[in-house]
């Protein structure tokens, strides 16, 4: 199948990584554009406008996780994903990507099947112009295997009316509106119970336990010490 005239900016600065990245990704059909440090990374995203930037972490001067933070804050590139694809491994490493806005968190070496198929799954975000606009424009959410409808705080599974508590159904509606996204735990309490109130430190859990009993174990997956993501299979 013919893959859409995605854009992916390469981020490295290694020269043999960006070659054989760019070799595989075009070989998928992809447009892509490189660089070799933060500083030219963040003015070719602002000319190129990419649907994906693939980043390493350690680089000099200005590394990844910073700019990862200076992506994040145009505008223009709201929509654009951010993965790393980097050696750091450590969770630290991979705590600090994803509260910079990353996307996404690879390590190296990866297999050219397996980061190819880790994008082209990704990318299907772009492909749906994200749920995102249609959480806040439309009351019915269509998904593939699942129905939300806003204006009666329910969902359709298998065919079958399942009526949500407010707290269970503003926490899928929040992981619904950007799928693949990892949503931090201080996000999630702040963007579905408020800043203002106190909870327990397990209450997050608890509905998310709720919630994967009603739509499938696997449509809520955990981020290890970050947070948790919706997967729209």
């Amino acid at each position: 199948m013919q893959k859409q005239p995605y854009r992916i900016l390469l981020v490295d600065d290694e020269k043999d990584i960006l070659e054989f990245l760019g070799y595989n990704l075009q070989k998928e059909g992809y447009t892509i554009y490189k660089a070799m440090n933060g500083a030219d990374a963040i003015s070719l995203a602002s000319k190129v406008l990419p649907h994906l930037i693939l980043l390493d972490v350690m680089m000099p001067e200005m590394d990844g996780i910073e700019t990862c933070s200076e992506i994040r804050k145009n505008k223009l590139l709201d929509n654009t994903l951010i993965v790393f694809l980097t050696a750091r491994g450590e969770d630290y490493s991979q705590i600090a990507g994803f509260d910079a806005g990353a996307d996404d968190y690879l390590t190296k070496p990866v297999k050219p099947k397996v980061l190819t198929s880790r994008i082209n799954a990704l990318l299907k975000r772009v492909a749906i112009n994200t749920v995102e606009k249609s959480v806040a424009d439309s009351p019915v959410i269509e998904l593939p295997n699942l129905t939300i409808d806003q204006d009666r705080f329910l969902i359709v599974k298998d065919g079958i009316e399942i009526v949500l508590p407010k707290k269970e159904f503003e926490l899928l509606k929040l992981l619904i509106s950007k799928p693949g996204k990892v949503f931090t735990r201080e996000e999630i309490f702040s963007r579905v119970w408020g800043d203002d109130v106190i909870v327990g430190d397990r209450t997050i859990d608890v509905h998310i336990r709720k919630l994967r009993e009603k739509i499938g174990e696997g449509s809520i997956k955990t981020i290890k010490g970050v947070g948790y993501k919706f997967v729209d299979s």
